[in-house]
């Protein structure tokens, strides 16, 4: 697997996660997410990628959808994360929590 390979199945692996850290903080739309992760370094991502991610946790019953009236254009499209997704997001902290610090121990030459 090239260097290239492996950055892009990292972020994709992790994509979701960040989403769910976005909407934890506050309802958002899909451009303004993809704004958003534009600005984080390592994140940066395409419509093609987020929109359908959304959706996915849209029926998986992790995200609910709700349009609203925008002053400045078309209505837009808001997420927010269920109660379902908040318990979810929980469980997945805690696991990135556990998995960060094994393999920063792993980076360092240390065994947990």
């Amino acid at each position: 697997m090239d260097l290239e390979n492996w950055i892009s199945q990292l972020r994709k692996g992790t994509l979701e996660f960040a989403i769910m850290l976005l909407l934890e903080e506050s309802p958002k739309y899909g451009l303004e997410l993809i704004q958003t992760l534009e600005e984080i370094p390592g994140l940066v991502t395409k419509e093609g990628t987020v929109y359908p991610l959304l959706n996915r946790l849209k029926n998986d019953g992790l995200l609910e959808a709700e349009w609203v009236e925008s002053p400045e254009g078309p209505p837009r499209k808001y997420y927010r994360l269920t109660r379902k997704g908040r318990q979810q997001l929980a469980e997945m902290r805690r696991y990135w929590h556990t998995l960060a610090r094994s393999l920063d121990a792993l980076v360092e030459g240390v065994r947990v």
